[in-house]
């Protein structure tokens, strides 16, 4: 990641939020300290010229970032986030960590990716392709930080017994449930894409809102969370309009 690049600026701001995190939203930092290595592994693989348009990626990646940005800093987030910052700080930081996910692919990405793909541009197949494919790359980047984030999570606390066991496991179900949610908001964007053009961007929208809210009972349910995502998916689908 060049040091002064949109992303190294953006890495900047999310590590002055870290180190001014108030004691009472110190359990914020599970999410955000996850996101900030993850915004810098595709920096980096932006340098490595994994992508097919590196400068289209590098803005989609802002543009996602500044959609965090925005709701850490409100007073009044979005209700996903405001779910995932007002939970417990008892629970464990995996769920802190998910809670985040949900939040910010589930219902940001969608947003993130029409700020960068206008009405004009859907209408061109080679280049929605190639906008797909630099999409589901970014699987790659996130895959290849799974275990480097399990143990990052796993340092912040002890783990049992059935945990350390089902750690492979745990791994691999991760790596197919973001790929998966991917896959969603693909489609949710899309959907969102026509209701920009019918005029009902908004309360669209608000469906996905509702459906991403809707998902945290979910994650926050008893049991091995990881591998219940794997069947039962991560990603939330718009209905067709």
């Amino acid at each position: 990641m060049n040091d002064g690049s949109p992303i190294a600026d953006v890495v900047g701001r999310m590590q002055q939020r870290l180190d001014e995190l108030p004691e009472e939203v110190a359990h914020r930092r599970y999410f955000l300290s996850t996101y900030l290595r993850t915004t810098q592994a595709v920096g980096k693989a932006i340098d490595d010229a994994r992508f097919e348009d590196p400068d289209w990626v590098e803005l989609w990646d802002v543009k996602f970032a500044e959609l965090y940005l925005q709701a850490h800093d409100a007073d009044l987030a979005p209700r996903p986030w405001r779910l995932a910052f007002e939970a417990s700080p008892e629970l464990p930081a995996l769920g802190h960590v998910l809670l985040g996910i949900n939040a910010h692919v589930n219902y940001d990405l969608p947003q993130a990716l029409l700020e960068v793909i206008s009405d004009e541009d859907f209408l061109d197949p080679a280049l929605m392709n190639q906008r797909r494919r630099d999409h589901e790359r970014i699987d790659g980047v996130l895959s290849a930080r799974v275990a480097a984030e399990d143990e990052e999570l796993a340092a912040t606390g002890v783990r049992s017994l059935l945990d350390r066991v089902l750690t492979p496991l745990n791994r691999l179900s991760s790596q197919r449930f973001l790929r998966e949610s991917r896959q969603k908001v693909w489609h949710n964007t899309t959907e969102l894409q026509r209701a920009r053009v019918a005029g009902s961007y908004e309360k669209r929208l608000a469906e996905l809102e509702v459906l991403s809210a809707a998902k945290v009972a979910d994650l926050l349910r008893p049991g091995q969370v990881l591998l219940r995502l794997a069947v039962t998916g991560f990603g939330v689908t718009l209905p067709p309009l």
